[in-house]
């Protein structure tokens, strides 16, 4: 083989790992993604309407295209409270605000270490969160955050209204 189809086959090789890092990026400790509806969080109930079907990625890289609204669990960029940076997390929607590309919303976070001493924690059922493992989660009233909506990454659900109601009379919503 000559020196031009070296450089060729290499250049090929090289933008195929670079398209496998890049798809792959943060994806590893995810799992599979699953296609069938989720039912609302912490209810027994089936969703009062049908959860729209997956697609291509919508407008800020969600992958059904949906917006936040307030009462849904999704995971998303949510910025510490303490510093510079954040990190993805899965939180509750208390509003979304604004339009255009401006459009933030105010969301709990949602953790997985039980804060005894902090006001206005909430335990939520096994599984709100939709991890693989169906850990028990805690809901943060206390302190809330806002988050750009580009930052929302995947929806899980929508939160039982009964336990909507619970954060909205501790003054979150």
């Amino acid at each position: 083989m000559n020196t031009f189809w070296w450089v060729a086959l290499v250049a090929v090789v090289l933008l195929a790992l670079v398209a496998a890092v890049v798809d792959g990026r943060g994806r590893s400790d995810r799992g599979p993604r699953s296609r069938r509806p989720r039912q609302p969080v912490g209810s027994a109930r089936p969703p009062s309407r049908p959860s729209r079907p997956s697609g291509p990625s919508g407008p800020e890289g969600r992958g059904d295209g949906r917006s936040p609204r307030a009462g849904e669990v999704w995971w998303a960029d949510v910025p510490y409270e303490d510093g510079p940076g954040s990190k993805d997390r899965p939180c509750l929607v208390i509003s979304v605000r604004g339009r255009g590309r401006g459009r933030t919303a105010l969301v709990a976070k949602i953790t997985s270490k039980h804060h005894e001493e902090r006001p206005g924690v909430i335990a939520l059922p096994s599984g709100t969160v939709g991890d693989r493992q169906g850990r028990q989660s805690f809901l943060e009233t206390d302190e809330l955050r806002e988050v750009r909506i580009a930052g929302f990454r995947r929806r899980v659900g929508a939160v039982d209204p009964g336990l909507w109601e619970r954060v909205r009379g501790l003054g979150a919503g």
